[in-house]
């Protein structure tokens, strides 16, 4: 069978920059900190001029200056479900924006660990119909837009920030080859984190606003470390095994580990149960976190940075809140 994978990435991100200092003057919190146990030296922030659907556009754009807008037959948004408005897909503007006029456009949303699962859709799409040769992943994040820094309950989120990404998954790719995926769903974390309001739930109203209940939030912070942190690092280490030994492999096949950013600490913890070194991964430590698009991101890098060389091996891995987590395996051929 002709192998499905990427062939080409890119990312975009805004101009506006809030480095560690900045976010020190905003949270109260020490810069050192910041820098060292966030993992985060500087994130960029979009303005009022650009959204979920701009961003994720103007990442794509690049790549369709190589290849005919007319060949693409799908077009999947996997990026942030807070985009422009509510209740509402951005996959058929950016299909109409980028002149992609023979695809048809959709959306797939489970929040950070959506990349792995785009992925793994688009490969599986590609095998099951023999019609589809090009499918354009596009994403895009404005997450720093639903922080609220003097809610310290949302604390592990001050690393939510800007940007778009996009990648042509396509039949006989020259540049990798998408293998095996792996994921585990834990639901019992439904509820730990969201934004309140806006909802069925909770309506958006004068009192919602006033109550500052349109921001992310964590109702109880200390009752979802005493149940997360046991499982996290295991659940992650499961997906990548899981995934490698689908694909015939093991973590001592890694080249590079593509996560999603994370706190120092835990991004250390993860490598450690692989028995991989720091430089054997992308950590966006000048970027931040952008919801599913990390994993992506970091692919972006690597391959820009030259860190992978035909045969090697990376992962992408992500999780996202509810609680999922979700590894998905390339092989590299460029």
């Amino acid at each position: 069978m002709t192998n499905i994978g990427i062939e080409a990435t890119n990312v975009y991100f805004p101009k506006g920059i809030e480095t560690a200092a900045v976010l020190a003057e905003k949270t109260g919190i020490p810069e050192n900190i910041i820098i060292e146990k966030f993992g985060l030296f500087q994130k960029h922030v979009a303005d009022d001029t650009m959204h979920a659907s701009d961003l994720a556009i103007a990442a794509t754009r690049p790549i369709l200056s190589k290849v005919d807008p007319l060949s693409i037959d799908v077009v999947i948004y996997f990026g942030s479900p807070y985009k422009d408005y509510q209740v509402w897909s951005c996959a058929p503007k950016i299909q109409h924006e980028l002149g992609t006029k023979n695809a048809y456009a959709f959306e797939i949303m489970n929040v950070s660990s959506c990349f792995p699962i785009a992925l793994k859709v688009a490969k599986d799409m590609l095998k099951s119909d023999e019609t589809i040769e090009n499918i354009l992943l596009v994403g895009g994040c404005k997450e720093s837009q639903i922080i609220d820094y003097d809610n310290p309950r949302s604390r592990f989120m001050f690393n939510f920030a800007d940007g778009g990404t996009a990648a042509l998954v396509k039949r006989g790719a020259t540049m990798s080859d998408i293998l095996e995926s792996a994921i585990i769903t834990d639901g019992s974390f439904y509820e730990d984190v969201r934004v309140p309001a806006g909802g069925s739930r909770l309506f958006a109203s004068y009192e919602t606003v006033e109550k500052r209940q349109h921001y992310i939030d964590v109702p109880d912070p200390l009752s979802m470390k005493e149940r997360l942190d046991p499982v996290s690092i295991p659940n992650f280490e499961q997906v990548i095994r899981k995934s490698l030994q689908k694909s015939g492999l093991t973590p001592q096949d890694i080249k590079l580990l593509l996560p999603l950013h994370t706190k120092r600490s835990m991004f250390l913890d993860l490598l450690q149960s692989l028995n991989l070194p720091e430089e054997k991964a992308i950590y966006l430590d000048h970027y931040g976190h952008m919801s599913a698009l990390d994993p992506c991101i970091g692919l972006h890098i690597a391959s820009e940075q030259g860190r992978l060389k035909p045969g090697d091996i990376a992962v992408a891995v992500s999780a996202g809140t509810g609680y999922t987590w979700a590894a998905t395996v390339i092989e590299w051929k460029g």
